[in-house]
């Protein structure tokens, strides 16, 4: 018997990709991502994404 899960999904910034607006980064994260929560027969429950900020710096972001 498979357990069934409720899934977020988490995407960051790539300091290749800064871009004004969602970065193209963050949307192929996200699609990817979802394809894989799919594939394993999981329920996608959100999306969180820190688009903006680079995971190269340590600055707080509010």
């Amino acid at each position: 018997m498979q357990e069934q899960y409720s899934v977020g999904i988490y995407a960051r910034l790539s300091r290749d990709d800064e871009r004004a607006g969602e970065s193209v980064s963050i949307e192929n994260q996200k699609e990817m991502l979802a394809r894989y929560v799919r594939e394993q027969g999981w329920t996608l429950y959100d999306y969180y994404c820190d688009d903006g900020v680079s995971g190269t710096t340590f600055a707080e972001v509010r």
